[in-house]
């Protein structure tokens, strides 16, 4: 048979990962697919360090257009990032009945529904396994390890350098400023750290597994994100005492009103398994109804974990070549006609447990005070506890809650701050249990 071609569009961190995957294993891909694979064509806009890094075999070009348009080549693999060109590009290649191999998350969570339907349209296939969580075989797993259960849920520590930066500030009692800065240097940090640490990276890998374990359409602009730059030291170090390690998590949940779909920093008890999962790891727990949880673990990010899904894809789509469009697995799990328009439900009307603390003038009445806007807003308490003094004559009081709507625990906030006797705001954190 034929060789497969693959042209390659972007020849970065991943880029150059997946040329050496497929150069180092070719004899191994070659057995698994049934046919050589080769790299024909890449595309980068420092050509002559690609040529340097790829070889003489590789044919290298600075006009993206040509990989896309190049009749020799079967699979297109995007890993240039972004959207708005990488859209364009891929629904070129779509267009010119090529299969796409891609790792790009934001790509898939904004414009996916449409991309896929294209796919479709054409006869051909969009794979994406490295789009979320590295070399976490994640996607494979929702798509058809797990096709004989119900989803239930799913919690994902999907962003190293933001779970880099708990585990430090945990670890060594560092301010959120000093191990962001620690994180840079190591490289694990961008110079503008946005899109990791307010949950933007972590909202559009979490948009896609719940349209994979749901059978909805991609709704990013219906995730709930609250990132972690505005935690303090304080609270992971009363979490601790509480036996609790805080993460940053997403979490997507089917219940009877609709889809929650949400990312922040969360308590989780310290003795379950993704509470331990420390530094640039990440982990995937689902909750299927047949099988119960399940946590898939490992590298989340960097060339060869990455590459490792990517041409994990190329295999994929290799094998699948000559099969009937219509019998392939679909791109989001479920048959492109069965998709349900599931709503995804506001914050407001999510239920979970929460941790306040509360700087409060020390006198007489005081928790007293709290407590009972607590109860009249129906949130019982299920533990409390209160530090000493501070300088300026203020207590810190620490209270977990039983699960309760966020509109609840947002009116009683409000109270709460309202009183002359609590001092600035409280802070709130969500609670989840996440049996393993």
């Amino acid at each position: 048979m034929k060789p497969i071609n693959i042209g390659l569009l972007g020849v970065g961190t991943v880029g150059g990962g997946t040329a050496t995957v497929l150069k180092r294993n070719a004899g191994e891909i070659t057995r698994r697919a049934g046919r050589e694979i080769r790299l024909l064509v890449a595309a980068s806009r420092d050509a002559a360090k690609a040529r340097a890094a790829l070889g003489p075999e590789v044919s290298v070009v600075d006009d993206v257009q040509q990989v896309v348009d190049n009749p020799e080549v079967d699979i297109v693999v995007e890993l240039i990032g972004g959207d708005a060109v990488a859209k364009d590009l891929v629904l070129k290649a779509i267009a010119n009945g090529k299969h796409v191999v891609t790792a790009n998350k934001k790509l898939l969570a904004l414009h996916g529904t449409e991309i896929f339907a294209r796919a479709q349209e054409k006869g051909v296939m969009v794979a994406f396994e490295a789009a979320v969580a590295g070399g976490i075989p994640i996607i494979k797993t929702l798509r058809e390890g797990l096709a004989a259960n119900r989803i239930e849920w799913i919690a994902g520590i999907i962003n190293g350098t933001s779970n880099f930066i708990l585990t430090e500030m945990r670890d060594k009692g560092a301010s959120f400023a000093e191990v962001l800065a620690e994180a840079q240097k190591l490289g694990y940090a961008e110079a503008d750290p946005t899109f990791d640490i307010e949950g933007h990276d972590a909202g559009h890998k979490l948009t896609i597994m719940a349209a994979l374990a749901f059978g909805i359409p991609m709704q990013f602009d219906q995730c709930y994100l609250e990132g972690i730059s505005q935690l303090d030291g304080r609270d992971i170090r009363y979490a601790e005492e509480l036996g609790y390690r805080v993460k940053l998590l997403g979490l997507t949940r089917r219940t009877d009103k609709g889809v929650e779909l949400r990312v922040h920093p969360t308590l989780i008890p310290e003795g379950r398994l993704i509470a331990n999962v420390n530094g640039v790891m990440n982990a995937v727990l689902v909750k299927g109804d047949a099988l119960g949880p399940t946590l898939y673990y490992g590298a989340g990010a960097g060339a060869l974990p990455t590459a490792s899904a990517v041409v994990a894809d190329i295999v994929d789509v290799t094998r699948l070549l000559t099969s009937d469009p219509e019998h392939r697995v679909p791109h989001l799990a479920f048959q492109p006609d069965q998709l349900q328009d599931l709503p995804i439900l506001p914050i407001a009307e999510v239920t979970s447990s929460y941790y306040l603390r509360i700087g409060a003038i020390d006198r007489a009445g005081v928790l007293a005070n709290i407590t009972r806007l607590l109860a009249e807003n129906g949130i019982s308490i299920e533990a409390l506890i209160q530090k000493g003094s501070v300088s300026d004559g203020t207590a810190e009081v620490v209270i977990l809650t039983h699960r309760v709507q966020e509109k609840a625990i947002n009116r009683a906030i409000d109270g709460i701050e309202a009183l002359d006797s609590v001092a600035g705001k409280v802070v709130r954190l969500r609670m989840e249990e996440l049996n393993d």
